[in-house]
């Protein structure tokens, strides 16, 4: 049951208040002032068409590229407007990231890829480290290819890594661009199922975007877009 049954309201994790993003010289607006709010625990699907601006919004939420207009508020604190450093800080804490390609890294295995948002915080222990790799390779399912290098693995392997290494740090937000986008329809459910038990058993907000009806079923809650905006039915 997601957070939001509740009847009383927490409030929202995300808040996301008229945003804008234009690119280029000729202006092609690829939001045009979206705005929602997301409880703590949601796995919510941004559903639409190839254009439609659900990766532009992740990529915003991610804080990877800027609005031209509107704000972002993370339990109520403006986003944008602050120092590169700090968003940096940022994502590195409370953020997981999963690709539709995977964006793993060929030359190190997989133990060492999953490991990598946990290198980055040098007060960390090494068998500290170690221990949570361990953890969420048994999570996953992964644990027997821990040594193996991202190319010896099948599509679905990989992104039960990508999974893991987004996980990894205990992240408050997961953002999911196609996850299931590069994988057969049998990987692509076993995906779309772990990813809703990591919804139910660990409680991150999980946003995925997606074009599939099937993956966007798995959701929470559907906000459907078009052209730039939410569509509201």
């Amino acid at each position: 049951m997601p957070a939001t049954a509740s009847s009383a309201s927490p409030q929202p994790i995300i808040q996301v208040e008229q945003l804008k993003k234009e690119y280029g010289e000729h202006q092609v607006n690829a939001l045009k002032g979206v705005s929602l709010s997301i409880q703590p625990g949601e796995f919510v699907a941004l559903m639409g068409p190839s254009g439609c601006g659900k990766s532009t919004l992740l990529n915003i939420l991610g804080t990877l590229d800027e609005p031209t207009d509107g704000q972002v508020l993370f339990h109520g604190e403006p986003l944008f407007g602050k120092s590169e450093k700090a968003l940096t800080e940022f994502r590195r804490k409370e953020l997981g990231f999963i690709f539709q390609f995977f964006n793993l890294l060929s030359t190190l295995t997989v133990r060492e890829n999953v490991s990598l948002p946990l290198d980055l915080d040098d007060r960390l222990p090494e068998a500290e480290r170690s221990k949570k790799v361990n953890a969420i390779l048994e999570r996953v399912g992964m644990s027997h290819r821990a040594d193996f290098f991202p190319a010896t693995l099948s599509g679905g392997e990989m992104q039960r890594v990508a999974i893991a290494r987004a996980l990894v740090h205990q992240p408050k937000v997961i953002l999911a661009d196609e996850p299931t986008g590069n994988l057969d329809t049998e990987n692509g459910t076993a995906i779309l199922k772990l990813l809703r038990e990591v919804s139910e058993q660990e409680g991150p907000i999980i946003l995925m975007a997606t074009h599939s009806e099937e993956a966007a079923a798995c959701a929470h809650r559907i906000i459907r877009m078009r052209d730039g905006q939410i569509r509201h039915e």
